[in-house]
């Protein structure tokens, strides 16, 4: 168990989140990510996995409570800051992979270099281009990077998503989903080269899948619906739930 905050990568405390239409989507207590964890989240479909990645990215702002990532709290930062921050210290996977499709795949893969001095001098002297080759080169999409992204299959794509969320060594890392168009071969060498980075950069991943059979691979499991009391209706069944013999 993690006790100094200065050990924490994550810390939520008493977080609501809700939508302007809606009741609360997220309610945590507490949620603490020690520096170099590798955490695997996983819930039901709606029970606020997507939600709670973008409080920890700090894309969407906390109605009410602190997120705290890498001891800053975003509550106290303007949404400028926030984005300089997200530029600076996470790599994201996102689950519709947010590439820019009049860029090359080697355009795509730099954007976060190009646009963050910190993620720059991460390369430790190694050039653009040396690094682009390295983590392409490991994720099998080499010989693509002059290739529009519109040209590649859902599951290149992917790859290039996870290429450009990794280079430049992040703090922590965000991952929506990122094995869901992969087969099994890939799946296996993104997920080696997902920890491979993580560690040697002392980074901490949060990794949210629907796959149970990667659950062994990682430090750490957090089931959303134990954590998030707005989740309830996931977890009990309603009356004419229950009337209905438990059939959806």
């Amino acid at each position: 168990m993690v006790t100094s905050s200065t050990a924490l990568a994550v810390e939520l405390s008493k977080v609501r989140f809700a939508y302007r239409t809606g009741h609360d989507v997220l309610a945590i207590e507490a949620l603490a990510i020690g520096r170099g964890e590798t955490v695997f989240l996983h819930g039901p479909s709606g029970s606020g996995k997507t939600t709670l990645l973008g409080l920890l990215a700090g894309v969407l702002p906390a109605t009410s409570g602190q997120v705290k990532v890498l001891g800053e709290d975003f509550a106290r930062m303007s949404s400028g800051a926030r984005d300089a921050f997200r530029a600076r210290h996470l790599g994201y996977v996102f689950q519709m992979f947010n590439l820019i499709p009049y860029l090359s795949v080697q355009e795509n893969i730099l954007l976060p270099i190009r646009l963050e001095a910190a993620r720059r001098e991460r390369l430790q002297g190694r050039s653009f281009d040396d690094a682009v080759r390295d983590v392409a080169s490991q994720l099998d999409i080499e010989r693509y990077l002059a290739t529009p992204i519109g040209e590649l299959s859902v599951g290149q794509q992917q790859r290039v998503a996870a290429a450009r969320a990794l280079i430049g060594s992040p703090d922590v890392v965000i991952a929506d989903e990122p094995t869901s168009a992969l087969d099994t071969d890939r799946r296996e060498q993104f997920l080696e080269l997902l920890f491979r980075s993580c560690e040697k950069a002392r980074a901490t991943l949060v990794f949210v899948s629907h796959d149970h059979t990667l659950m062994p691979l990682f430090s750490r499991i957090v089931e959303l619906a134990e954590i998030n009391t707005a989740a309830e209706r996931w977890r009990r069944p309603t009356a004419s739930h229950a009337a209905r013999g438990g059939r959806d």
